[in-house]
């Protein structure tokens, strides 16, 4: 029986979903269902010969390997006592407020995610940090937990950012651009996070407690702490910003300055040093497992045009264009309730990237909404998976309900901030436009 090409793409996306609702490893599910849909419409050699050329390509891709620079200057932050010295700088400065800890937790995490890129790493660097600083203050357990949710959220939209590389690479769009594109609503949201803490510990004051006031002199000594990273965020982003060197070659001089950052410090030892190899390596391996799989369910989907279909039915639609992309940024929030940034993006975007830009609507713009809809999905109850992995990382001490509580008011901050980024593209974009005016 002769299948229409139509029918053969849904049979594909079908057929994903049900391995994935078996629990078969997403990247080799996807993998799957890429290489039997390849197989239904262009045949048993056709799809062999297919598949034994796209991956090895793939992953002889020059820009791929900006992915695993990435990702382990992030884990080298962790062992190198970075996210330490940079509480402790926001502690001097803000802990003398009411809420002041928990807005310093912020603070930090904006700081540390402009060298790690993971939320959950980014979370646990935190949570190890900063709660027992809250916890001998007397701060609320649901505020804590929240600020450290929030805190660790930050570093996925805070350049440079995994989840922007992957981005990049799969919808062949700039990562230097998206890099660019995430600063301005990254700064946005901590400014409201910082308010929205403030505020509810004015209305609320047996939330948090006021820690003891510091010295001027304190705090500009403490600042120093701050350097390391500003100078490496400066560099990296800064770099690519003016066109200096690449996103990969800037990665590799982020990966240097850590190591100097952290030998400076006295903090990043032999073990560390080893253990940022190994950590890099499984996550590396799971993220390129992932994008080998989604290129080889691209080229089904190209081949069956199930995408473009899509989108074309889509553009015929009696409906405004903002009402579909509440529609997508919607089904991502839900999809950041159950599975990691990088399997919702490298899923999605060979069917969702060609219908946004169908649509009218910046590429790079969508990139920016669409991780930070992921970001609350994350978040979200009663499945966001940040707070499962701040939960675990609390060693069951803290109910669930009430780190979920205390997620709520930066789950509303970060509607918030996503209903401001769709009205005035202008904050994402602006930076992008000047650096590469003829992107």
């Amino acid at each position: 029986m002769d299948l229409s090409l139509t029918t053969v793409g849904v049979i594909g996306i079908l057929l994903f979903l049900l391995l994935m609702f078996l629990q078969m490893p997403i990247g080799v599910a996807i993998l799957l269902a890429g290489f039997v849909g390849l197989w239904l419409t262009r045949g048993m050699p056709a799809a062999l010969s297919a598949t034994a050329i796209i991956i090895p390509r793939a992953a002889s891709t020059y820009l791929l390997s900006v992915i695993p620079l990435f990702i382990w200057m992030g884990m080298l932050a962790s062992h190198s006592g970075v996210s330490m010295r940079a509480y402790s700088a926001m502690h001097k400065w803000l802990g003398h407020f009411r809420g002041g800890l928990a807005i310093a937790t912020v603070g930090a995490g904006a700081a540390f995610g402009a060298v790690c890129g993971n939320n959950v790493a980014c979370a646990a660097t935190m949570q190890a940090v900063a709660l027992p600083e809250m916890r001998k203050y007397g701060y609320s357990d649901g505020l804590s937990l929240g600020s450290i949710a929030a805190a660790g959220n930050l570093g996925i939209m805070i350049p440079p950012s995994g989840a922007f590389v992957v981005y990049g690479f799969l919808t062949e769009e700039s990562i230097g651009a998206l890099f660019m594109a995430g600063v301005l609503p990254g700064l946005l949201i901590t400014f409201l996070f910082w308010l929205q803490i403030y505020m509810t510990c004015r209305l609320n004051p047996r939330l948090a407690t006021q820690g003891p006031a510091t010295s001027w002199k304190e705090r500009l000594i403490a600042t120093k702490d701050l350097a390391g990273i500003l100078v490496t965020f400066i560099i990296v982003i800064g770099g690519i910003y003016l066109g200096i060197f690449t996103p990969t070659e800037g990665a590799s001089i982020g990966v240097a300055a850590v190591i100097v950052i952290g030998l400076i410090n006295r903090q990043l030892t032999w073990r560390g040093f080893l253990n940022s190899l190994v950590e890099t390596g499984e996550v590396t391996a799971m993220v390129l497992l992932l994008i080998f799989g989604a290129m080889v369910f691209s080229s089904f989907t190209t081949t069956t045009e199930i995408a473009f279909r899509l989108a074309d039915l889509i553009a015929t639609l009696a409906v405004n264009r903002y009402a579909i992309l509440a529609a997508i940024l919607v089904l991502y929030i839900l999809a950041g309730l159950f599975m990691d940034i990088f399997a919702v993006l490298i899923i999605s975007l060979p069917i969702v990237y060609p219908i946004v830009v169908n649509l009218g609507f910046d590429p790079i713009q969508f990139g920016v909404l669409s991780v930070l809809c992921i970001m609350i999905g994350c978040i979200t109850p009663p499945f966001g998976i940040l707070v499962f992995a701040i939960y675990g990382m609390a060693k069951k001490e803290v109910p669930m309900y009430t780190i979920f509580r205390g997620c709520l008011p930066f789950l509303g901050t970060m509607i918030v901030s996503l209903v401001i980024l769709v009205a005035f593209p202008q904050i994402s974009l602006f930076l992008p436009n000047i650096a590469l005016p003829y992107r």
